[in-house]
């Protein structure tokens, strides 16, 4: 099954690091953004992926084209200039990068990959710019179950600022811990049927307005609800939450099998 990585906006509210490179080159913890959304799919054994690429796709195609050099250790004779990899880790990727177009929107993207996924098969898709510890398994499981074309994982959105317990007038508590509440939102994470293609006739139109918004008029859109960890990466101040969320012995994006803390510190 293929998973598409939406690649290809402009990412303007990280312009200081998207000034050069896409948004999902954009790096933390040491790597970019989009092979970490990768590494939440490859631990459920999907590692074959298209990218549909768009601002600044060159560099997407370079990053993986030289990736087995990147992922990989190496040994190089030096008097030949012979090279030998040493794979580091078991399981590779096997990774199309498709220039979907600079300014083409989310569902024009999805729709020019058409021929670069298998006829008649479920696909899955995704944002290259959210983290999550989605069982993905228990996401494709959840979509065969319900006869649908689409499913959404709807995911509780992170808090942006610290939390104030108030008792009559007076503070009883000052934290950076936040509580969470009944609030749900699109967390990306898609698993769609062949038949989505037939909402996406034009390729300036949002993903998230008319495409989705018809499936759901028209019963044909469920939500996978997501109550771990995930966190996008829309500002500097998300990536340098993600950044400090990276250095932890497992990232909470990859604890799977255990509800990963979903109270986490607020970014400064």
């Amino acid at each position: 099954m293929k998973t598409v990585l939406l690649a290809g906006g402009l990412g303007s509210r990280l312009a200081e690091e998207t000034v050069s490179i896409p948004k999902p080159m954009v790096e933390v913890g040491g790597r970019p953004i989009i092979a970490r959304v990768m590494d939440i799919y490859s631990h459920f054994g999907h590692r074959d992926f298209v990218v549909a690429a768009g601002y600044k796709a060159l560099l997407l195609k370079q990053f993986f084209a030289n990736y087995h050099l990147i992922a990989n250790n190496i040994s190089v004779a030096l008097d030949t200039g012979e090279l030998k990899l040493v794979p580091s880790a078991p399981g590779g990727w096997n990774v199309s990068v498709v220039d979907t177009g600079a300014h083409t929107m989310t569902s024009g993207r999805i729709r020019r990959l058409k021929e670069w996924l298998n006829p008649g098969e479920t696909f899955m898709c995704t944002y290259s710019d959210g983290l999550g510890n989605i069982d993905i398994n228990a996401l494709l499981d959840f979509h065969k179950s319900h006869g649908k074309l689409a499913t959404v994982t709807a995911v509780q959105p992170p808090a942006r600022f610290g939390n104030i317990e108030i008792k009559g007038d007076r503070v009883d508590a000052f934290t950076e811990k936040v509580r969470r509440r009944e609030t749900w939102i699109n967390g990306g994470y898609f698993v769609f049927e062949p038949g989505v293609m037939d909402y996406m006739v034009d390729d300036m139109e949002p993903l998230e307005q008319s495409p989705l918004s018809q499936m759901a008029r028209d019963g044909e859109l469920m939500a996978y609800r997501h109550d771990g960890f995930w966190h996008p990466m829309d500002t500097i101040r998300d990536r340098n939450a993600l950044n400090a969320l990276s250095e932890e012995e497992t990232p909470p994006w990859m604890q799977f099998g255990e509800k990963a803390s979903t109270e986490y510190p607020v970014a400064i």
